[in-house]
């Protein structure tokens, strides 16, 4: 049988609390579509994650997440910067342009995934002409796709030229748990212009859910609307932010992504392979030639080639001292 521990934090199974607290919710009968008091003390629990006064909205996924929200901060004809490699660029088949009714994605170069401040020159200040999709918003995401994390100050070199345009931020926050336990200050994002975030549950070690949280009112008039259009308001919404509540109300948010973090750092020490990207979160980048790649493969271990050409490995909540040793030593022997 396959070996998917490090093929993605996607492929462990939920946390103690997590599931405890779907347990708990399945307690008695609600109101539904998201306003019964279970989604209450959910958006109550992030908005104490954050210290902020905004909106909090459960989805199923974060490709329904990112592409909900950046259909909410664009027009049609309008486009979103980003990374090139990042998530809605590369891995959501469209859904933003989709959702958003025809928006574009303006891809902006940087290393190890984290945005170069000078790329966003020459689209800031490109003159708005009909024949292509000036920019309306920007997205960033923490902890990138390489693993990578921002730091405050870097997300606000990135925020302020864009704001001063007058444009929207979007922050993707599929592994936002990762990059706090990177020393990212989550409670500095609502000072930092962010209109709408991204809490990624999933990643974190819940069942599937994502918080949406809109910091400008404004935005947050009729996105109920939009959610049922999209099909992601659904009647039994209890149990998306369920799962937030057993995860934030004890810390086990942030202090399970330190453990992932952990054995990621583990995990590089123990590569025989070049580092390809810095090790700040849960994620191993490592250059490998194809035979190497299927060596691993039939030895049982299932990682895969990353869209950089590098080799991507993968830790989360439930990884264990045991298994990266497992695995290094299997390394090891394929090297």
């Amino acid at each position: 049988m396959a070996r998917y521990d490090f093929a993605s934090d996607n492929t462990a199974p939920a946390t103690p609390e997590a599931m405890n607290a779907l347990v708990a919710a399945n307690a008695g009968v609600t109101s539904g579509y998201g306003s019964d008091h279970i989604t209450k003390a959910g958006a109550d629990a992030v908005r104490a994650l954050l210290d902020a006064d905004a909106s909090v909205r459960f989805v199923a996924s974060g490709t329904a997440a990112n592409a909900i929200s950046l259909a909410t901060l664009c027009q049609p004809f309008e486009g979103v910067l980003c990374h090139q490699h990042s998530h809605i660029a590369t891995d959501e088949t469209g859904a933003p342009g989709f959702f958003g009714h025809g928006l574009g994605m303006i891809t902006l170069h940087g290393a190890s995934g984290r945005i170069d401040p000078r790329s966003l020159v020459a689209p800031l200040a490109a003159p708005d002409q009909p024949h292509w999709q000036a920019p309306a918003a920007l997205s960033v995401t923490n902890a990138t796709e390489y693993g990578t994390v921002y730091s405050v100050a870097e997300l606000k070199a990135l925020i302020d030229p864009v704001k001063a345009k007058g444009y929207r931020v979007h922050l993707d926050g599929a592994r936002l748990a990762n990059a706090a336990a990177a020393g990212f200050d989550l409670k500095a994002i609502r000072t930092l212009g962010v209109d709408i975030l991204v809490v990624g549950g999933t990643k974190s070690g819940m069942t599937p859910s994502e918080a949406v949280v809109i910091f400008d009112p404004v935005l947050a008039r009729r996105f109920d609307a939009r959610l049922k259009q999209s099909g992601q308001l659904p009647s039994k919404g209890r149990f998306y932010a369920a799962p937030f509540i057993g995860m934030l109300e004890d810390g086990a948010f942030v202090r399970h992504a330190a453990h992932a973090n952990a054995m990621a750092k583990r995990l590089a020490a123990l590569m025989p392979f070049p580092i390809a990207h810095p090790v700040e979160a849960n994620a191993v980048f490592v250059e490998m030639d194809e035979p190497t790649l299927q060596r691993l493969h039939a030895a049982g271990w299932f990682v895969y080639r990353f869209i950089d050409g590098s080799v991507r490995f993968m830790c989360s909540w439930a990884t264990t001292p045991e298994v990266v040793d497992e695995l290094g030593e299997v390394l090891r022997q394929v090297a």
